[in-house]
């Protein structure tokens, strides 16, 4: 008996002494990667989505590993503070100057040039620019040190794709925005990382996101493993295994597929570390599949401003029955949530070369006006920090876009803006009936008219202002300091609306600030025959248009239409009044991703509707400028951005056979 007891104490000291020498062992805490030896570099990510592993793990179990400092070859011990002098961008914000480049250039480097130059950053004009851009050399060449060098001081190393040789001489205190870099030499804070694009990747407007089904359905591919050469492999629900390598025990797809018949049907896309496989990053971004990243070696793109953990998974590859488990019990709902931000960051940020380019300029320039520029709210919420633009404001609330977000609602009361710019009498009758409005706050003439400005107008009960306009079409879009506003009400001289239209147009459009509310409607549509876009004002049962003559919209319109769109856009506006209905309408869907809205308009109103481009009986100027106008803006946006919409709101006592007393905009229905 004394000899039993003696033997299992032994046995128990014995195991304590196993257990304290192989503690610190892997095998006994999977979720826990471990330590990093002191002093050797580390690659292996941190938890963004912690919560992944809860199941399999104790609370306060799942530390992040041990920051590193970064080895920064590029630059030493150089950050925003040290290494860039802000004041060389006070007054005129961020302005852009690119060095140019030495013999024949590509494509890619032609078309960065040109979005750059057509952008609000650029000048000509080294020594008033803010940031000197280095573009990575053409295919085949090594840079040379530019000239105003300065030791790399405000200069921003750009390469979209992996440099064909080493820089030649030392890049100093200069920024690198590079294609994935590692997380070893990686500057946060000073260098911008850039996605892996391929080599065929649109230069403008880009293609859109893929995706098709939000939740995953019964019988549909569960996992996308990346493969080589941008190829994927496919596993379904129900597995017992499927190591990183792509084989797994029931795999329904076993051939190698290319990405756009796999992914749209793939909830999860398994992304090696390595940094070759960053392209399967964006494949998968594109295509709505979930990207998770297994212990990724480089920079997640744009990570100083998007918050991945939104759209992405990065997961330890040393725990791979665990990942997949969790995976495959993830709610629904944070699936869904996943799968939309993955969509949302394609379009606003990854779809185009164009947008690569100015989202790497829009984090410098936040840098330049601190923190605040660009909370996070507007660089991870459509339509995305490209489209809510600082130098307008840095609060949510005061663009159209974040009111539900928010809690909030727009300032109920609008500014009414008449645009004179054909010869005649001054809108009297108009400015009377929108005066009229409860909600109307002030009156704005914008006289762009050959005739000097009348000394008399009428008395009435709301400020009314005259502004001299330049005799531009565009000039209606103009971000005038004297609108006091959200709600603006744009007219023309020879529009005619009630006080009832007003105040019912308005009303709707505070339900709907970041659309275009509108009372006369045209639609776009594919010519066949001429092989390109045109439009038309015949009544239809749809539309995509609304004319900016009689049409409610946000003030901060203005202030993209002047500052964001190409300068080629807006002298082809000024060519004829359509083409700025036009543009204005691209501008708003292209933010918007959704219909305009029209509003009932009177009977006694519709002779006025400006007859279509080509249709029989209208305006020569129109027949000339027209067809062309709507195709070239096309091509400026990369894309047709309109969307149709077969809806009209109504008050809700329309033409109902009740008492016309119940009825609140009883005018409507008149003759």
């Amino acid at each position: 008996m004394q000899s039993r007891r003696r033997n299992s104490l032994w046995l128990a000291l014995l195991a304590s002494w196993l257990l304290i020498l192989l503690g610190g062992s892997p095998f006994l805490r999977l979720a826990v990667p471990p330590r990093p030896r002191a002093g050797a570099p580390q690659g292996w990510p941190r938890w963004l989505d912690a919560e992944l592993l809860q199941s399999f793990s104790q609370p306060g179990e799942l530390l992040e590993d041990a920051p590193q400092p970064p080895q920064a070859p590029h630059g030493g011990s150089c950050n925003w503070g040290t290494c860039f002098d802000t004041s060389k961008c006070r007054g005129g914000g961020l302005k852009v100057f690119v060095h140019p480049a030495a013999g024949t250039i590509s494509d890619t480097h032609r078309a960065i040039l040109a979005s750059i130059e057509s952008s609000r950053y650029h000048t000509v004009s080294a020594a008033e620019a803010c940031l000197l851009l280095l573009l990575d050399s053409p295919a085949g060449k090594c840079s040379q040190v530019p000239p105003q060098w300065n030791g790399g001081r405000n200069h921003l190393v750009l390469s979209l794709h992996p440099a064909p040789c080493p820089w030649p001489f030392q890049l100093g205190q200069a920024m690198v925005a590079e294609a994935s870099p590692t997380a070893d030499t990686f500057r946060a804070g000073f260098d911008v990382a850039l996605p892996l694009l391929p080599e065929a990747h649109p230069l403008r407007g880009g293609a859109p996101g893929q995706l098709r089904q939000h939740s995953p359905h019964p019988g549909v591919a569960l996992l996308a493993l990346a493969g080589e050469r941008g190829r994927w492999r496919t596993a379904g629900t129900d597995f017992s295994g499927c190591p990183w390598d792509g084989s797994c025990e029931q795999d329904r797809a076993p051939g190698q597929t290319h990405p756009g018949a796999v992914l749209p049907n793939a909830t999860f896309c398994l992304i090696p570390g390595l940094r070759p496989d960053a392209l399967h990053f964006l494949q998968a971004l594109q295509a709505g599949c979930i990207p998770v990243l297994l212990s990724p070696r480089w920079e997640l793109p744009f990570s100083e401003v998007i918050d991945w953990t939104k759209a992405a998974i990065v997961a330890d590859e040393r725990l791979p029955l665990q990942v997949l488990a969790a995976l495959r019990e993830m709610p629904l709902t944070r699936v869904l949530a996943l799968r939309q931000q993955t969509q949302f960051l394609w379009d606003a940020y990854f779809s185009s070369v164009e947008k690569v380019i100015h989202t790497t300029l829009e984090i410098i320039q936040d840098r330049i006006f601190g923190a605040s520029a660009h909370p996070s709210l507007l660089w991870n919420s459509p339509p995305g920090a490209l489209l809510a633009l600082s130098t307008f404001s840095t609060s949510p609330s005061d663009f159209p876009f974040y009111h539900l977000q928010q809690g909030s609602h727009p300032v109920g009361r609008f500014s009414a803006l008449i645009w004179v710019g054909a010869p005649g009498q001054p809108p009297l009758k108009l400015i009377q009936a929108v005066a009229g409005s409860q909600h109307c706050a002030q009156i704005l003439i914008l006289w762009s008219n050959e005739k000097p400005i009348p000394p008399r107008w009428p008395e009435i009960a709301v400020p009314l202002t005259v502004i001299d306009g330049h005799r531009k079409v565009s000039d209606r879009f103009f971000p005038y300091s004297a609108i006091s506003t959200d709600a603006i009400l744009s007219l023309d001289a020879h529009s005619s609306l009630s006080t009832s239209e007003v105040d019912f147009g308005f009303a709707v459009w505070q339900s709907f600030p970041e659309r275009m509310v509108g009372f006369l409607a045209c639609s776009h549509f594919w010519d066949e025959a001429r092989g390109g876009w045109g439009y038309t004002t015949q009544r239809a049962n749809k539309f995509s248009m609304v004319l900016t003559s009689a049409a409610f919209y946000h003030r901060y319109y203005h202030t993209l239409f002047t500052y964001s769109l190409p300068k080629a856009l807006r002298t082809l506006a000024d060519e004829a009044p359509s083409c700025a209905d036009v543009l204005m309408n691209l501008l708003v869907a292209a933010v918007t991703k959704l219909p305009p809205i029209k509003v009932p308009y009177g009977k006694r109103q519709q002779a006025r509707l400006p007859l279509a481009p080509g249709s029989p009986g209208s305006r020569p100027e129109l027949q000339r400028f027209a067809p062309d106008c709507i195709n070239q803006m096309a091509v400026g946006f990369g894309h047709m951005p309109l969307v149709s919409s077969h809806l009209r709101l109504d008050p809700v006592l329309f033409k109902d056979p009740v008492s016309v007393l119940r009825k609140k905009y009883r005018s409507l229905e008149k003759p």
